[in-house]
This record gives C-alpha cells, sequence and structure tokens, in this order.
C-alpha cells in the first residue's frame, strides 16, 4: 500500500465526481482542470493528491498506476477473485477463462473462488483450476467455508471481486465487509444531492487493504478493452507456457498443427478440454480483430 501521507485513495467515481478516503475520512472531489483536459480521469483504485476545501476538494494528480482496467474502470489490483460456480446458477467455464487472461495479462493475480460448496462441492471447477495452476478456494456465503481463508488474502493490497449474477458475491463480500452500510452511508449522504444514479465500481477498506466490487462477467470484454494478439494468448494459460518448447513447429499456435504438444496433452487428459476449448475460442476472438480496432 502507499505510505505517503499526501495521497488518498478514491473509493467511487459518478457523474464527474470522487469519493476519496483520507485518514479515515471521506472527501467528494472533481477532478482538477489539467486532468479533465487530459486523457486520464480517476477511477476506482487511485492514489491521488486534492485540494482540500471543507469536506470537498479538487484532484490535482494522480499517481502512475502498476495495472488498470478499462471495463470495469479500476486500477491498481493486486489480486481478482473469480466467483463461480457449479451449482445454480452455473457459472460458464468460457468466462472464468477469458477473466483469468485478462488478469494475468495485467500482472494481476487470478483466484478461483468456488461458491455454494455447501450445495455443490464443485469438485469439476476445483480439479480444472487446481491442475491449471491457479489458486482455488472453495466457498460458502452460507457456512462460513472458506471465507476466513479470503480474508487472509484481502487483508492488504487491492482485491476485485467478479462473477456472473446470482453467484453469490454479494454475500462473500458482506462476509468481509460487516461495516460496509456504514462507508456506504458516509459517501450517499454527500452523493444525495439529485446528481448521481450511475451504479459504478466501488472500493471499501478492508483490514490494511481495500476489496473493489464490481459488475459481472460482462464488463470484461477480452477483444474490446486489451491489446491482447493472438501469439501471445498461450502465454496467459499457465498449463501451456510450459510446452512452448515440445511442439513440433516452433510457431505452434496449438490450434491443428500436426506433432502440437498441447493438443496430445489435451487427448492424454493432462490439459483440461474446457481450459483448451476456451484457449481456441478466445484465440478465434482475438484474430477477427483487426490492428486498426485495437
Amino acid at each position: 500500500m502507499i505510505d505517503d501521507k499526501e495521497y488518498g485513495i478514491v473509493l467511487k467515481g459518478i457523474g464527474g465526481f470522487y469519493y476519496v478516503l483520507k485518514n479515515d475520512k471521506v472527501y467528494e472531489c472533481k477532478a482538477g482542470g489539467r486532468l479533465r483536459l487530459g486523457t486520464l480521469s480517476p477511477v476506482a483504485g487511485d492514489w491521488v493528491t486534492f485540494e482540500q476545501t471543507g469536506e470537498d476538494g479538487l484532484i490535482t494528480s494522480i499517481r502512475p498506476r502498476k495495472n488498470s482496467l478499462m471495463r470495469p474502470p479500476v486500477a491498481n489490483i493486486d489480486r481478482l477473485f473469480i466467483v463461480a460456480s457449479s451449482a445454480p446458477p452455473q457459472t460458464d467455464p468460457f468466462l472464468i477463462d477469458k477473466v483469468t487472461v485478462i488478469a494475468l495479462w495485467q500482472e494481476i493475480e487470478p483466484i478461483i473462488l468456488l461458491n455454494k460448496s455447501d450445495l455443490d462441492r464443485n469438485d469439476e471447477l476445483f480439479e480444472i483450476y487446481t491442475g491449471a495452476g491457479f489458486r482455488t478456494i472453495r466457498v460458502s456465503a452460507a457456512t462460513g467455508e472458506g471465507v476466513d481463508a479470503v480474508r487472509a488474502l484481502t487483508a492488504d493490497g487491492i482485491s476485485c471481486f467478479t462473477g456472473n449474477s446470482g453467484i453469490g458475491k454479494s454475500s462473500i463480500l458482506n462476509q468481509l465487509l460487516p461495516n460496509k452500510n456504514l462507508l456506504v452511508g458516509r459517501i450517499s449522504a454527500k452523493a444525495a444531492r439529485g446528481r448521481h444514479t450511475t451504479r459504478q465500481s466501488e472500493l471499501f477498506p478492508c483490514g490494511n487493504g481495500f476489496v473493489i466490487d464490481t459488475p459481472g462477467f460482462s464488463a470484461f470484454d477480452i477483444t474490446r478493452m486489451e491489446h491482447i494478439k493472438k501469439e501471445q494468448l498461450q502465454h496467459y494459460f499457465p498449463e501451456i507456457t510450459g510446452l512452448f518448447d515440445q511442439c513440433r513447429f516452433s510457431g505452434c499456435a496449438h490450434m491443428k498443427e500436426p506433432g502440437c504438444a498441447v493438443r496430445q496433452q489435451v487427448r492424454d487428459g493432462v490439459i483440461s478440454r474446457s481450459r483448451y476449448e476456451s484457449y481456441k475460442k478466445l484465440y478465434t476472438e482475438l484474430a477477427a480483430v483487426k490492428d486498426w480496432e485495437k
């Protein structure tokens, strides 16, 4: 985390107003002229300086980001919790795989949270993602299973949560943030001036760190938000990266080429077929994006 006392952290931004936490107090701020004229706008997770006027402020600078996402607009993320489940509503593994690629591209650690483990042990998903090399945790917002492990991971840095609608993401966050409503109330009191209605990503203090509640998987669009080339995709599938020198051809795309070690490991059951199908689908999507569209 940032120790410099001159900085505050943006919790939320709506309609040109930004809610900045500094020294346990929330300030409603607007962006200064230079920021408004530039290409960089504050987002949740940004560390900023601001000129204070009472409980309001004017943001004057944004500390350089270590990473950022365009959709949802968040910055400086240390880990991304991907909440999924085999219990209804079932999570499509392709959506999990798409988000893990985006996270790894941005040097964010993806962590798979298999929720509703009291209803379904999620054995297949657990095997797929532990086998692929991801930290994978069974959790249950209902019984509390795994919540302490998640709490320990969110004790520092900035943790982001995403998942499909109805998967229980909010229930897990409520377990982690018993005082969440207090902060929501403080921000809402400032925002109750008839000018803020859009739901945005929002950051909450959690231990010595922060968590960000974001919109669901639909906000992550790999072909529009990231400049990942199809040739780079294999670098963001950990189970594939160790096989680069084992394919017959050095430029193997692992799609149809003969002598492909990746395809052989899929046939042998070493690499999950669902992961490989996601790789092929993402490769095809990225191949269809023209350079001028990136």
